[in-house]
């Protein structure tokens, strides 16, 4: 089965965007299959055994009754799950809202909780449309493109506020439901990604972003990344969860001092070296070429021209690397580009003109 074209999301990282999701990304619940299989003892202590779960592909109302006449008791977001009771006519009886807002990081969980943060579900009647849950055919590729199709949205302009939460469910929800499908990798990486780019963006709007440390800084929840890394140890999207997570590891401010672009640097080059012909070590090999042409200057600066020197040669070096190992990639043109400016003078950090 042909796995659908990957559409990014890199606006999520829009202030736009983060405004209008704001932090409630963050409280979503994990959804994979060990936490679904945890779910399923809850639903058997609770008198839903016998019961079929589902997911919403669009915003459905709760009814008390199978009538739209009446005022709606609540509102059922896509990719949220549901307990499908009873059928009547074009109707479906469900127990709506049973994601439990389980926090991500159980460390974080606050000692004293609201009850009204933690809802019952919902007893009510909802349109049979949009429903789909593991017993619905080709049902991996309807859930993998309504979320792809939510991710796209959340990546233009304006977006619809809850695209990019409903584009993380969804993709969830394929993994929770058909743990077996091609499509599976794929999806919990994109899920994992989804978060893992709107946790760093609301975290950086604080003070406390720009520290060069990164444990003054406040830490952005990983699980989700790991677990791809963890289920898919040898794939593309493994790669792509660890260039994740080295944002993490990155100073906030440079400040401009060296010690911060030679770090990342050197991280950058031992992920290309860990997952050479990886999807992202071009990428990783120029982040590396790009900081070393800064060093130029800011070793300039310190009027540390030995050390300046040596950066100039690393930054040759790694850019001779790409176009000798990726020869096609738009990164290796670009370190071609950027070590010759390096090599004309031309300051990669700081003003470039003379």
């Amino acid at each position: 089965m042909p796995i659908a074209p990957r559409l990014r999301v890199p606006h999520l990282r829009d202030s736009s965007i983060v405004a209008k999701v704001g932090g409630s990304l963050l409280l979503l619940a994990l959804t994979t299959t060990a936490f679904a299989q945890h779910r399923k003892g809850d639903r058997n202590a609770s008198g839903y055994d016998n019961a079929d779960r589902a997911t919403l592909l669009h915003t459905a109302n709760v009814y008390v009754t199978a009538d739209s006449s009446a005022p709606p008791l609540t509102t059922v977001a896509p990719g949220h799950e549901v307990v499908l009771q009873q059928k009547n006519g074009d109707w479906v009886n469900v127990f709506a809202n049973t994601d439990a807002k389980d926090d991500a990081d159980p460390d974080s969980k606050p000692a004293f909780e609201d009850p009204k943060d933690n809802p019952d579900p919902s007893s009510g009647w909802i349109r049979d449309k949009g429903v789909v849950g593991p017993k619905t055919p080709h049902g991996d590729v309807i859930l993998f493109g309504a979320a792809a199709e939510y991710e796209s949205q959340a990546s233009h302009p304006n977006p619809p506020a809850d695209a990019a939460a409903a584009a993380h469910r969804l993709y969830q929800r394929v993994v929770d439901y058909f743990p077996d499908s091609p499509l599976a990798p794929e999806a919990l990486f994109r899920a994992a990604d989804i978060r893992w780019q709107l946790d760093k963006t609301d975290i950086s709007t604080l003070p406390s972003a720009h520290e060069q440390e990164a444990y003054l800084r406040p830490s952005l929840y990983d699980g989700e990344l790991r677990k791809v890394m963890k289920l898919y140890p040898n794939s593309d999207f493994a790669a792509r969860a660890a260039f994740d997570l080295l944002e993490a590891k990155l100073c906030g401010d440079w400040q401009g001092l060296p010690k911060c672009p030679e770090m990342e640097a050197n991280l950058y080059l031992k992920y290309a070296d860990q997952y050479r012909g990886g999807p992202k070590s071009a990428e990783a090999l120029y982040n590396a070429a790009y900081r070393q042409g800064v060093l130029v200057t800011m070793y300039k600066v310190d009027e540390d021209q030995r050390r300046s020197d040596a950066a100039a040669k690393n930054c040759q070096a790694i850019a001779d690397q790409l176009l000798h190992d990726y020869p096609k990639s738009d990164y290796a043109s670009r370190a071609t580009a950027l070590a010759y400016k390096v090599a004309q003078g031309i300051p990669i950090y700081g003003s470039d003109r003379n």
